[in-house]
């Protein structure tokens, strides 16, 4: 190959990646590779909103399914036979795919097949944020909850799939019509064609309450403490990251998940 041709191709590679760069969706995608490990190691704010899952107390499945009940009720899900459009704000999932960069080949099976709690993030520099071309997902300066204006979606999904997390869900349908008898709740029931996510239960947060998958949990004879939930600088919270061994999701993305799991 000839010193021309060569160079030719090498300022049309970098021309190549600065466009990609400068496209919502693989700008963020540049942004985790560049910066993977900034923030595993800075500080958050001690206002941020964060949750505790402890697996081992997660592993009945009755504090399971009480809180993914209580999520569903609370904001007047639709009902759906299609596990690929159920919506979901907490659900379970298979510790191999909860945690793909902490399982290695001689896990075992035991290990990897093991049912974990998983939810939005809230991440503190959270990719959905970044592609969202109308302002429909934002994050809140005063807590670091990640937000969703259903109003303002126009359901390109972008945010889907730069979430690292698979913690958004697309209405396929009017959420009313599949809601059986009058809505369980007084949460707004959304439209066709909006993506939605966990809120950590802002409007519950608002009046003082906790997430209902939290009080849920509490109910569960034994599952005391199976979801811890509260600011970053609250002494309980401090106290488990302190002194227990908590993990986060996906720390290599650069994200920055503020969902920690005592394992």
């Amino acid at each position: 190959m000839n010193e021309n041709r060569r160079g030719f191709l090498k300022k049309a590679g970098r021309a190549a990646l600065g466009m990609g760069c400068g496209f919502p969706l693989l700008s963020a995608g540049c942004n985790a590779y560049h910066h993977g490990s900034e923030h595993d190691e800075t500080p958050s704010d001690p206002n941020q909103m964060t949750m505790i899952v402890d697996v081992q107390k997660c592993l009945k499945k009755e504090v399971r399914d009480a809180c993914v009940e209580a999520c569903d009720k609370a904001h007047n899900f639709p009902t759906s036979e299609d596990p690929e459009r159920k919506i979901k704000w907490i659900w379970s999932d298979e510790y191999k795919n909860a945690f793909p960069d902490q399982t290695h080949a001689h896990v075992s099976k035991e290990m990897k097949d093991l049912p974990v709690l998983v939810l939005c993030n809230h991440c503190t520099s959270p990719a959905c944020v970044k592609v969202c071309p109308t302002g429909a997902t934002w994050k809140r300066p005063q807590d670091g909850i990640v937000m969703m204006d259903m109003h303002r979606c126009i359901g390109c999904r972008y945010c889907m799939v730069a979430c690292p997390y698979g913690a958004r869900s697309f209405n396929w349908w009017n959420a009313r019509a599949n809601i059986e008898g009058d809505p369980p709740s007084q949460y707004p029931v959304r439209s066709k064609g909006v993506v939605e996510k966990c809120t950590f239960c802002a409007d519950k947060i608002r009046v003082r309450l906790r997430p209902a998958c939290v009080e849920a949990a509490e109910k569960v004879a034994g599952a005391e403490g199976a979801l811890t939930f509260g600011k970053m600088s609250d002494p309980e919270i401090v106290e488990i990251l302190e002194h227990k061994r908590t993990v986060g999701r996906r720390l290599g993305m650069g994200t920055g998940p503020n969902v920690f799991y005592i394992v």
